[in-house]
C-alpha cells in the first residue's frame, strides 16, 4: 500500500507544506479543487467564508483521478478558515470513504485552530494520527513560517517511520 499527500490551498502555504511532504516521503500528492475557485481578492474570501464554522458548506469539487483504494496512508492538508478545515477539504471528507485508513493531518494556520483537527477525526471515521498545526505570520501577504522547518521535518520523520 501506498502513502499521498491530499490538500487544498487557497494561497501558496498549504500547497508549500504538502510538497515538502511529497518530495521527503516520494509519495503520491494530489490537490482538491472546487468546481467554482475563489475570488483572487483575499478580503472577498475572508467575507464570503465567515461563516464556515457554522454553515459547514460544502461546495463542488472536480472529480479526483485516483483510486483510494491504492493508498492506506493519507497526509491531509488544509488552510485554517474561521476556525475549521476549508469548505473544499469538508467535501471531500463527506463525498469520500477514508474509513480503514489511517490520516496524519497537517493545518496550516496563524494560531487560531479551533476545532480543525475535532472535524477531521468526526468526517473521516478512520484512524487520525499525529496532527500537526503549522503556523504562518497572521500577515496574509507574507510567506513567514513561524513553526520551526526542525518540528515539521520532525513531524514527516514520524509519519515516515510509521510507513
Amino acid at each position: 500500500m501506498k502513502t499521498i499527500v491530499i490538500y487544498y490551498g487557497y494561497g501558496n502555504h498549504t500547497k508549500m507544506i504538502a510538497e515538502k511532504i511529497k518530495d521527503e516521503l516520494n509519495c503520491d500528492i494530489l490537490k482538491i479543487t472546487p468546481k467554482v475557485p475563489y475570488s483572487d481578492d483575499y478580503g472577498t474570501v475572508v467575507d464570503e467564508t465567515e461563516d464556515n464554522l457554522q454553515s459547514k458548506k460544502t461546495p463542488e469539487i472536480e472529480d479526483i483521478n485516483i483510486n483510494l483504494d491504492d493508498y492506506d496512508k493519507i497526509i491531509l492538508g488544509t488552510p485554517v478558515w474561521w476556525y475549521t478545515i476549508t469548505p473544499p477539504i469538508r467535501t471531500f471528507l463527506t463525498k469520500y470513504d477514508l474509513s480503514g485508513k489511517t490520516i496524519y493531518p497537517f493545518a496550516t494556520n496563524a494560531g487560531w485552530l479551533g476545532s480543525t483537527f475535532k472535524e477531521i477525526k468526526e468526517l473521516t471515521k478512520g484512524n487520525v494520527e499525529k496532527e500537526l498545526s503549522i503556523k504562518f505570520s497572521t500577515d496574509h501577504t507574507e510567506n513567514k513560517l513561524i513553526t520551526s522547518n526542525k518540528e515539521i521535518e520532525e513531524w514527516i520523520k514520524r509519519v515516515k517511520e510509521e510507513r
